[in-house]
C-alpha cells in the first residue's frame, strides 16, 4: 500500500478547481510536482477541507500553488477523474467542481505542489500537453468569461 492517503482511496475525494483567466484572455497553468500527473500541466486546484466552502478551497489551492489571489465566479463544470493502475484498480478518483476565476493581486510563482506556472493563450494549449478533457473545461471557462 502507499503513505498518499489520497492513492488507492476507499470512496471518491472532492476537490475544486480553477479556471483563472487574466484580462489579457490567457489562462493560468501549473505544472503538478506530485502525483497524479506530476510533470504534467494542469489547472491550479486541490482537495476541498473537511468545514471548507468550495470557494474558499478554490481561493486557498491557487494561492498556496501560484502565490496569485484570485476572484471566484461561477462553477464551469464538475468532472470526475479516475485513474486505474495496471490491474483495473481505482488508484485515484476525484469528483472536481472547476470554477471561473480572475487574479486579484500578487504575481505567478511556483509553490506548494506545482513545478511551474504559465499564463498562457487559448492557442499554446496544445504546447502544453494539457488532457483534452481539460482543454474543454479551459474553453468552456474562456467562452464564459467572454459573456462577462
Amino acid at each position: 500500500m502507499t503513505a498518499d492517503p489520497r492513492q488507492y482511496p476507499s470512496r471518491p475525494l472532492v476537490g475544486v478547481g480553477a479556471v483563472v483567466v487574466g484580462a489579457d484572455g490567457r489562462v493560468l497553468l501549473v505544472k503538478r510536482r506530485n502525483e497524479p500527473l506530476a510533470g504534467r500541466w494542469s489547472l491550479p486546484g486541490g482537495l476541498v477541507e473537511v468545514g471548507e466552502s468550495l470557494e474558499a478551497a478554490v481561493r486557498r489551492e491557487v494561492l498556496e500553488e501560484t502565490g496569485l489571489h484570485v476572484g471566484v465566479g461561477p462553477l464551469v463544470e464538475v468532472v470526475q477523474r479516475v485513474y486505474r493502475d495496471a490491474d483495473g484498480g481505482v488508484e485515484w478518483h476525484y469528483v472536481l467542481l472547476d470554477y471561473l476565476c480572475h487574479p486579484e493581486a500578487g504575481a505567478p510563482a511556483a509553490a506548494s505542489d506545482a513545478a511551474d506556472v504559465a499564463f498562457v493563450t487559448p492557442g499554446e494549449l496544445a504546447g502544453y500537453g494539457i488532457a483534452e478533457s481539460t482543454a474543454g473545461v479551459i474553453r468552456r471557462g474562456l467562452a464564459m468569461a467572454a459573456e462577462r
